[in-house]
């Protein structure tokens, strides 16, 4: 009975079949493409991918098994001598129809050979045909893609959308690869970012060697030039590393706002981080700012070469050392003179106080008392006199606290922007282009936020500082500001403010101090002349820089000028200039190529994250077991060695001389479980 209705099944299905065949081809088609999308669904339904073989335009198209056809071997390498164990699923299969375009402009379908020689699929997923995605889906693709969403989210938004989507990720980078090359347009990459930052207003230059390849590229986005130009006083200076596949460094150098708020500033990808490297970059940092404009301070760390090209670019600016990279920079070299935790907390402790000596007096005093301390650790002090101590004018408080550096003492504004990069980035492997389009992203977003930050301190005002005092600040200095002002007026208004004024926090922050506001304008109005133009928000506009638009102008006076005096010259003068005119229009950069991205990357190795520092390395060594110090292990540890000799010593006082020898030795415990009880 069963049997019968099996039977009986099949028959029905063939027979649904059958007539979905005969409706098929016995119908007329608008379009080719509504032939080949009829086509497809009905043998996707019956288990077979379906593919183009051969068509002309207007003419035909014949249309096959995808597994049909034979593997042929382009390369002529034999299968053994590969690398790459590759498959084919071709398998000549026979099946082919045509679809044939009549003279009144619709379509047929005709067939040629409805066998296959190979059985029907159950799950389509493996044929690659099935996992193409709609001419909507791409559109999605290449939004999301250019947004800098990751190609696992695009697939889960798309899958979403499209529950029965059979694509894999591979399909997803695929497809952002060839939107990528259609991009491109035939151009080379250096070509198309080269035009790319020209029509973008960029600022930007190059260098590159003798054989035309790119050794340097200096770039600035037009919001990071406004940024740049509108707090031009401080700025953090560091390389990252990891960011492009040709394992160039780059230079990052960061901005600080008013509001407390980092921006880039510009980029400049270098062949090395030499002084003439660096020196190169600056300058080129230096036509952002305009004429005559010297930042205040630059953050960095202890880079010789950069610190040097500072100096020679940037004479009068002060170069202050972070001050975190040089505690973590003696972790690195001295740790391991310090056996016990402790006396390191105790050492950094007595290093914190010569830092954070607040005049030169108290400097020498609490050098020489940190140097009586540790005499007998004489490397360690070698190693501070030598290094650190040439350069205390840019680190000590004494003289660092004398410099406007408005609360940036310290290089993480660098570190949390190389993050904050790497995050758009996702991968190490992306050429200039690809890198440039995700610095552009993240340029953007923060130059919405410092904008809303702006607009949102123009129209807001913190209740603690709605009171006469501060009524001619409020809105005119950012929210960052009052804060800072607040602290300094409950000092005052508390009586907790020190006795004596060093001046550091008017000349470090160009904010007036709690003694100031007591002396000056205790039952006064806090002036607003008495803020430093980098906490002022009522003069500030993030328009298009008068710099930006005062170089056009400029060279339109030079064009209208040339022009008038073009009329004026005798035709020898009038020809050379067209040669010249003509050779300055016609120069290409066409020739210039990208660097070597050197050797195939290992799997894995597109990964942005950084090298762990030395001072990490130090820090994770394996620790003690029993104590949970570093230097030694659970064998050597000092406190097993301690608690052993008290044990020792309680069983030698507790018996007598006959009882000892009455014991059996191998009896006693192994002092080594007593290691767990500390």
């Amino acid at each position: 009975m069963e049997s019968q209705e099996i039977n009986t099944n099949h028959q029905v299905a063939g027979q649904s079949e059958e007539n979905e065949m005969s409706q098929l081809f016995g119908k007329s088609f608008e379009t080719r493409d509504d032939l080949l999308q009829s086509t497809k669904r009905f043998y996707l339904k019956n288990g077979y991918a379906t593919t183009i073989k051969k068509s002309k335009k207007d003419r035909f198209v014949r249309i096959g098994c995808d597994r049909g056809g034979v593997y042929r071997n382009r390369q002529n390498t034999r299968l053994e001598l590969r690398k790459r164990k590759s498959s084919s699923r071709l398998i000549n299969c026979p099946f082919e129809v045509i679809g044939r375009k009549r003279s009144d402009g619709t379509w047929i379908l005709q067939l040629i050979n409805d066998s296959h020689n190979h059985e029907a699929s159950s799950d389509m997923s493996g044929h690659p045909s099935c996992r193409r995605f709609s001419v909507e889906e791409m559109r999605s693709v290449e939004e999301m893609a250019s947004s800098g969403i990751p190609t696992r989210q695009i697939l889960s938004s798309l899958r979403q959308k499209n529950p029965g989507l059979q694509a894999i990720s591979r399909n997803v980078y695929n497809s952002i690869h060839k939107i990528r090359e259609e991009n491109l347009g035939g151009r080379t990459m250096v070509q198309a970012l080269f035009e790319e930052l020209g029509e973008g207003e960029f600022f930007y230059n190059i260098k590159h060697d003798e054989n035309g390849c790119l050794t340097h590229i200096f770039f600035a986005h037009p919001n990071s030039i406004i940024l740049a130009r509108s707090f031009p006083h401080v700025f953090v200076m560091d390389c990252t590393y990891k960011t492009n596949k040709y394992k160039m460094p780059l230079l990052d150098i960061i901005g600080a706002s008013c509001f407390n708020t980092s921006f880039y500033s510009c980029f400049t990808f270098m062949e090395k981080e030499r002084e003439e490297d660096y020196v190169w970059a600056l300058t080129m940092f230096r036509e952002v700012l305009g004429p005559n404009c010297q930042p205040l301070v630059i953050i960095s760390d202890r880079e010789l070469a950069l610190m040097n090209a500072i100096r020679v670019v940037f004479p009068t600016t002060t170069n202050l050392l972070c001050v975190w990279h040089i505690e973590k920079n003696i972790l690195s070299n001295c740790k391991r003179h310090f056996e016990a935790q402790e006396d390191w907390d105790a050492f950094m402790s007595s290093w914190n106080g010569v830092i954070r000596s607040s005049t030169e007096i108290d400097f020498e005093k609490n050098w020489r008392l940190f140097e009586e301390l540790y005499k007998e650790r004489r490397e360690v002090l070698t190693y501070i006199e030598k290094t650190w101590l040439p350069f205390k004018e840019q680190f000590v408080d004494a003289w660092a606290e004398k410099f406007p550096h408005f609360g940036h003492r310290v290089s993480s504004r660098a570190e949390g922007a190389h993050a904050k990069l790497k995050a758009y980035l996702q991968v190490s492997t992306g050429d200039f282009r690809q890198v440039k389009e995700k610095i552009c992203l993240a340029i953007t977003n923060e130059f919405q936020e410092i904008k809303a930050l702006l607009s949102s301190g123009r129209i807001r005002i913190p209740h603690n500082c709605n009171n006469a005092f501060f009524k001619e600040v409020v809105t005119k200095v950012s929210m960052h500001a009052l804060k800072e002002l607040y602290k300094q007026y409950e000092m005052v208004k508390h009586g907790t403010m020190d006795p004596s004024c060093t001046g550091h926090f008017l000349s470090s922050m160009g904010l007036p101090c709690a003694h100031k506001m007591m002396t000056t304008w205790k039952d006064g109005v806090l002036p607003i002349s008495s803020i430093h133009p980098q906490w002022r928000i009522d003069s500030l506009s993030l328009t298009c820089s008068d710099g930006m638009m005062n170089e056009e102008d400029n060279f339109k006076e030079m064009l209208s000028e040339l022009q008038d005096k073009f009329k004026k010259w005798p035709l020898m003068h009038k020809e050379k200039a067209r040669d010249t005119i003509s050779q300055l229009v016609s120069a290409s950069l066409h020739s210039l190529r990208e660097p070597s991205s050197g050797s195939k990357q290992k799997r894995g190795s597109s990964s942005t994250q950084r090298d762990p520092s030395r001072f990490e390395i130090v820090e994770k060594r394996r620790k003690c077991s029993g104590c949970k110090n570093s230097g030694h292990d659970i064998r050597t540890c000092p406190s097993k060695n301690k608690v052993s000799e008290q044990i020792s010593y309680s069983i030698a006082n507790s018996l007598d001389e006959s009882a000892i020898g009455g014991i059996d030795l191998n009896m006693v415990p192994d002092l080594d479980l007593f290691s767990s009880f500390n």
